[in-house]
């Protein structure tokens, strides 16, 4: 048996290449959250206005060919078309993290992905305690189970907080984990009518897109309307839409081998870190805050309409769940690894460093919402107590994680010029910088 010594640390620091990657992926997604921020500080301002109804007007203005059943409202459109760029972004950087970044070493793998279920059971888990025999309240057990990572950068940003790279790597994995899992979530237990021929039918533009990019091929004129009708397809099976972003961003090549041994000095950055460069902008810049602006648009009613949204028992469990229910079950997933591997915390960091990640992960803004729409699609009502839920719940944990964060920045700042040195680059080629 290995001793306590010869396993690494957790949270021990990476490659330096992995450090680059992860700040110039970091630095894309905190900027992409302040315009999340302000987009659905936008949508809720104007839906409390007296031209909210302008707003409703907007937000419900149908567009699409009615002869393809894609005759939909902006909001259905930001929804099912728009996320649908997030989550292939979401497919090319996990299949990244596990093909060429640290993760690729199972050891490193383990804890995050182990701590992402622990962050989705946590908040399932008091959903359904507040919830049971509230009638079809329940079915809405996996709002609280997402983590956003643009709208935490931001947070992060905002505070000024120099959390080291190993946490935030830590938190980027576990969030893109969070939202692999939550699409799975959606596929089954979200959709009420499948159709398998259209399903069935989608598999064929899905494997042309395959076989084309592992090709190498970069045609916007042959991958755009592929992956156009793949999308059309799995929307049309029943399935919701943004499946096929996730199922379209795993089919593309992380590295490419130019000899036969594929030894790292023989190997370079496939399409995935060209398609990233191109479509993360579009996904944190553009996609993604136009869904918040049309999610997070609730009429609040005044004091009494918050009074009787914050006491209704959908709304207080997606709170307590993201707040407790995400910071409880990161932290004791992680302690429980940590015990059974017998690994120690990196001697820079305590567990109060986890506790404040951990709050961060109780940061669900995008994909909460979306599983709210589609839990409660009949239930006006509780829709709207779902995204009172959503902001209320995210900003306490945004607040708790912001003043933990902060009380340990002096040690993280020191962490932080450590890092900036580049002792860990020992002259081993970073795949990642040949093509960048």
């Amino acid at each position: 048996m290995n001793s306590p010594q010869s396993r690494p640390p957790l949270f021990a620091r990476g490659s330096w290449p992995e450090a680059r990657r992860i700040t110039a992926i970091l630095r894309t997604e905190t900027a992409g959250g302040v315009l999340l921020i302000i987009a659905a500080a936008a949508g809720l301002i104007w839906a409390n206005t007296p031209w909210s109804s302008a707003y409703e007007a907007l937000r419900d203005f149908q567009v699409g060919p009615s002869r393809l059943h894609l005759d939909l409202s902006l909001e259905t459109w930001a929804a099912d078309g728009l996320l649908a760029v997030f989550f292939f972004v979401v497919g090319l950087e996990l299949k990244r993290e596990f093909v060429a970044g640290d993760l690729r070493d199972p050891r490193r793998a383990a804890l995050p992905v182990v701590a992402a279920v622990g962050g989705m059971i946590g908040p399932a888990a008091i959903f359904v305690a507040f919830n049971a025999g509230n009638g079809d309240a329940v079915q809405g057990w996996a709002i609280p189970t997402a983590t956003d990572i643009a709208f935490a950068l931001a947070v992060l940003a905002v505070v000024s907080s120099h959390l080291p790279t190993a946490l935030r790597t830590f938190l980027l994995t576990l969030a893109v984990v969070d939202d692999l899992l939550a699409v799975t979530v959606i596929a089954i237990f979200y959709t009420d009518e499948l159709h398998l021929p259209y399903l069935g039918l989608a598999l064929i533009p899905l494997t042309a897109f395959a076989f084309a990019v592992q090709r190498g091929t970069r045609s916007v004129w042959l991958l755009i309307p592929l992956a156009l009708l793949t999308w059309w397809l799995v929307h049309e099976s029943g399935v919701h839409a943004t499946v096929a972003g996730v199922l379209l961003g795993f089919t593309v090549p992380v590295l490419t081998t130019r000899s036969g041994r594929g030894t790292p000095s023989t190997r370079d950055p496939g399409l995935a870190e060209w398609f990233e460069h191109r479509i993360r902008p579009l996904s944190a810049g553009v996609a993604v805050p136009i869904f918040a602006f049309f999610a997070a648009g609730v009429t609040l009613g005044g004091l009494d309409g918050m009074v009787d949204s914050l006491t209704d028992r959908v709304t207080l469990g997606i709170v307590v769940g993201l707040v407790a229910g995400k910071a409880v079950g990161i932290v004791a997933t992680t302690f429980v690894t940590a015990k059974l591997t017998r690994a120690e915390l990196d001697t820079d960091l305590s567990w109060v460093d986890v506790v404040g990640v951990a709050l961060l992960g109780g940061i669900g803004f995008t994909v909460s919402l979306l599983i709210g729409e589609l839990a409660f699609a009949d239930q006006p009502l509780w829709e709207d107590h779902v995204r009172i839920g959503v902001l209320v719940g995210t900003l306490t944990a945004a607040l708790l994680a912001s003043i933990l964060l902060r009380l340990r920045n002096r040690v993280y700042r020191r962490i932080a010029e450590e890092e900036t040195r580049d002792d860990d680059n020992d002259g081993v080629p970073d795949i990642y910088q040949q093509g960048s």
